[in-house]
């Protein structure tokens, strides 16, 4: 497993991108995709005069699903095959004025392809990505799958500077009809390890100086956030965001109830670092109430008997799909 985790970040490391068109900290817009009369079609969020049908109602519910797909193990189609089914399992279940939104890291470039073409999310969804066009390494990267009964005002990505993983955060604005203020969705995936000095402090920071922008009504946060060392539990608060499992009572310290990380890891790295809550959905802003904070996708595993196998010759337990649990 050892050996699998530095040629995976070798490889994030020799795709890098050398010229790049967005700037570093700042935001790079870039088209969304709807799928209309049998492809694909980029479309360019409307700023102004939002379609009314397209806009989130006072009636309406967000269903808000955050996951990490692991992309260091092998047979990542199947993998992201079956995390698609159990997605599709959970979004269907939800009653008709609740919108579902899909955010997804470590995505690699044949996960893209993937997903746009299941018949399920060309159905269901729009895209921020058909391409890694838009990531720092076109190894990996972070996309997100939103309702198609909404119309984004606004999409676009924010490279950290000093990510040394080419970490971005992911932004959509949702039209709200009751005020001219969208909703902020932000889809991140803070720095991976301990550094000197920490980079995860800088990168949420950024994040919720966007978060807080006046021109938006709230914000949403959701993402593997990383939170491996005693600072990152006060990251949150001390940038005015609130921590949705904490608001609806849950512990910093609760295990069983909260942490996402370290129960699908394989053996020795669960034996070394044990069970974290990397995976956060936090927000801020006017009328954002929470109703719900669950985890989902444990004990999804790939469908092949041979593939869940050779995952479990990795010194895993199962063949599971990521070694995230979801955060919903």
């Amino acid at each position: 497993m050892d050996e699998l985790v530095k040629e995976s970040m070798a490889t994030v490391e020799q795709r890098k991108k050398t010229a790049v068109p967005w700037t570093l900290d700042e935001p790079h817009d870039q088209p969304y995709y709807r799928f209309e009369n049998g492809k694909w079609e980029a479309t360019t969020p409307k700023t102004e005069h939002a379609d009314p049908a397209g806009t989130l109602k006072p009636s309406d519910k967000l269903a808000l699903y955050s996951w990490n797909i692991d992309f260091m193990l092998p047979y990542p189609d199947s993998r992201m095959r079956a995390a698609l089914h159990h997605l599709e399992t959970l979004c269907t279940a939800q009653p008709p004025n609740t919108h579902p939104v899909i955010f997804l890291q470590e995505c690699l470039a044949t996960d893209l392809t993937l997903l746009a073409s299941s018949p399920w999310v060309q159905a269901n969804f729009h895209l921020t990505d058909l391409t890694p066009a838009s990531w720092a390494s076109s190894h990996y990267g972070t996309t997100t799958l939103l309702s198609n009964r909404l119309s984004p005002s606004a999409c676009f990505r924010i490279h950290y500077s000093n990510s040394r993983m080419q970490r971005d955060v992911l932004v959509v604005d949702i039209p709200l009809s009751a005020t001219t203020k969208p909703l902020r969705l932000c889809n991140t995936h803070l720095e991976s390890l301990p550094a000197s000095p920490p980079l995860r402090p800088y990168q949420i920071a950024l994040c919720a100086q966007h978060m807080h922008d006046p021109a938006v009504h709230a914000s949403l946060l959701a993402g593997d956030l990383n939170a491996i060392q005693s600072f990152d539990a006060h990251l949150p608060s001390a940038n005015g965001l609130k921590d949705a499992f904490l608001e609806l009572g849950g512990k910093e310290q609760d295990a069983e109830g909260g942490h996402t990380w370290g129960q699908q890891a394989s053996t020795a790295l669960r034996e070394k670092f044990g069970t974290s809550r990397m995976d956060k959905v936090l927000f801020c802003g006017e009328g954002v109430v929470c109703e719900g904070f669950e985890r989902f996708g444990a004990g999804v595993e790939v469908e092949d008997p041979r593939e869940r196998e050779g995952i479990v010759g990795l010194e895993f337990g199962k063949g599971w799909v990521s070694d995230h649990l979801g955060a919903q």
